[in-house]
């Protein structure tokens, strides 16, 4: 009987292998083979196994932490487990805010009123333009005729001190991007078609239609074969209700996928046109399935799939031409500053008696219109982190759509549609003031140099319905932007003799730049003893003998002033921060400062 070899298999890496290798052959071969020389052939011949064996555990090991989203490094793995999980990938951000409108009417000749009648009507869907070049569609129907609307007198009659024209002042709420239209050709039936837009920043589609004027909607999963849609309300109450909700089936329907690039996707089932029926009760016996193997009356099973005759995830378009319209940005910066939206590029502009107005008079007041934005115009300014995509997905997995936990509400905010506005970081916590459950949201948006800015009120606005959908019925919330602590760091080090103290300098500043450049999260302290662990970790560094923080507020700093001395941990281990506030390093080039002691 062959006896049995004792293998070791904890030896990974290749000095443990070659080291398991020799004397496995000392003690098991100790005639065969004796010379172990670094130079001999058989020490070539243990130097390659154990570089294979090497390669095959390295590969092993990254395989398995690859599997798991915990573990994962690289970013398109992170994606697709995020999206196993149900998280959907954002597309390209997208900025919002109100915008400030003006018009010039003309004034009455019989007594100098405005004459209202010249008021334009800009349409949603006018497109206006930044500074920087970001195109911004009008997101509703501007109306210049409206009461509440500010007019003061622009222009008067020099002999007799009459009003001759009015300047009219409104608002709007603009978004990031204008409409596209792209046109692909579909050939045979593909089960599961994929297709992609062969766009950039792609927010969001807005139709797509085939070349026999079918609509494929777009639901949140293929396995969704209904959507709400809302028709005009004629009855009394229309008013009051100007719309009502329809549920409508839809057999032609797709998903859009983005990828770790950006790129944007639309994801189709493999149903067949020729299935579908315009019946609108559906045949029972088409309804049920056969369980075969029985012989009593049950020998049958409810299909609800089949009530609509597309058990197949929707239907694949097939020998066709697809007519996408959909939104994207023109430029890559999306956020803007105050003051930065200048131009009215496209205007839509209707007037509500065009045939009874003076053309040319009609014609001039739509060439005085301009537009400004008194706020910044706000969305992200970065691509989502692998780390904060990793615990986006894990958060969204949990919350399962509803608002329970105070994670749940915290993964909402970072899900609400990039085209409603993007949330930076968010942090809640319980109003202890009030007598009922009220729930103070802290939330941050960043400017166009990735740095923290409070949210404008469009967005807060737009967060706050798009939460009211989760939220517990008992459940009630207010929105606040976060205070930002602007922070430097100071610190003294001691080098090793005979080396370039200048080099080693700024190798502790940049490590302290390239490792606290990830942006804290709302509450989040900030740790001294990370500090003191990276700059001794520097090559060249003997010790770091202080390290102090330093608040920085007023002029280009937030305006926030924190008593960091006050705040420090009795042990000088952290920065205490508030639950609704976070700390920040706005210039880290030149709020990081060190010395060579």
């Amino acid at each position: 009987m062959k006896k049995i070899r004792p293998i070791s298999y904890t030896s990974r890496d290749f000095d443990s292998i070659k080291e398991d290798l020799v004397n496995y052959a000392k003690r098991y071969y100790p005639n065969t083979f004796q010379d172990f020389n670094e130079a001999s052939f058989g020490a070539m011949m243990l130097d390659l196994v154990a570089y294979v064996g090497d390669q095959l555990s390295f590969y092993i090991d990254y395989q398995a932490n690859e599997s798991f989203i915990d573990t994962a490094l690289e970013y398109k793995n992170i994606v697709k487990l995020a999206k196993q999980m149900g998280f959907k990938m954002p597309g390209a951000a997208s900025s919002v805010g109100n915008c400030s409108f003006y018009a010039i009417i003309p004034a009455l000749a019989s007594n100098g009123n405005p004459d209202l009648s010249y008021s334009p009507i800009l349409r949603k869907g006018s497109l206006v333009s930044a500074a920087n070049g970001l195109t911004f569609t009008l997101n509703e129907t501007v109306d210049f005729s409206k009461p509440e609307n500010e007019l003061t007198v622009a222009k008067v009659n020099q002999s007799t001190g009459v009003p001759t024209h009015y300047a009219i002042k409104t608002f709007g709420q603009v978004v990031s991007g204008q409409q596209f239209q792209i046109n692909i050709d579909v050939g045979n039936y593909e089960k599961f078609l994929r297709l992609n837009l062969d766009a950039t920043n792609v927010i969001e589609i807005l139709s797509v239609i085939d070349s026999q004027g079918n609509e494929f909607f777009e639901v949140e999963h293929l396995t969704q074969d209904v959507v709400l849609s809302e028709e005009p309300n004629f009855s009394d109450d229309k008013d009051v209700v100007p719309n009502i909700m329809k549920i409508k089936p839809v057999p032609r329907r797709f998903v859009t996928e983005f990828d770790e690039s950006g790129n944007c996707f639309l994801q189709f089932g493999f149903g067949s046109a020729e299935n579908l029926t315009t019946d609108v009760v559906a045949d029972p016996a088409d309804v049920v399935l056969d369980t075969h193997g029985k012989n009593h009356i049950t020998d049958a099973a409810f299909d609800p799939s089949n009530l609509i005759k597309t058990d197949k995830f929707g239907v694949v378009p097939t020998n066709t031409t697809l007519t996408v319209r959909y939104r994207a940005n023109n430029v890559r910066e999306i956020n803007v500053a105050a003051g930065a939206i200048t131009k009215v590029i496209f205007p839509d502009v209707i007037f509500k008696n065009r045939n009874t107005l003076s053309e040319p008079v009609a014609s001039e007041v739509i060439g005085t219109l301009e537009v400004e934005n008194e706020e910044p115009i706000l969305g992200d300014s970065s691509i989502i982190s692998a780390e904060e995509l990793r615990q986006r997905a894990m958060a969204s997995f949990s919350s399962q759509n509803r608002a329970v936990t105070r994670a749940d509400y915290i993964s909402l905010c970072y899900r609400m549609p990039s085209k409603f506005g993007k949330i930076k970081r968010a942090n809640i916590m319980q109003d202890s003031s009030a007598l009922k459950r009220n729930l103070n949201l802290f939330v941050l948006s960043e400017d166009v140099n990735g740095n923290f800015i409070e949210a404008n009120s469009t967005i807060k606005n737009n967060l706050k319905t798009w939460l009211n959908q989760y939220r517990m019925m008992n459940d009630t919330i207010d929105i606040h932007s976060a205070k930002i602590i602007n922070y430097g760091i100071n610190f003294e080090i001691i080098t090793d003799l005979g080396v370039n103290k200048f080099d080693v300098l700024s190798r502790c500043t940049q490590k302290l730049i390239d490792k606290l450049s990830v942006k804290s999260a709302i509450g989040e302290s900030v740790h001294i003893t990370k500090i003191l662990k990276l700059l001794n970790e520097v090559p060249g560094v003997t010790d770091t003998v202080n390290v102090f923080l330093e608040n920085k507020a007023g002029g280009i700093y937030s305006g926030f002033f924190y008593d960091i001395d006050a705040n420090i941990s009795d042990d000088g281990r952290f920065l205490l921060i508030p639950e609704d506030a976070v700390a920040e390093i706005f210039f880290p080039q030149n709020d990081i400062v060190g010395v060579v002691r």
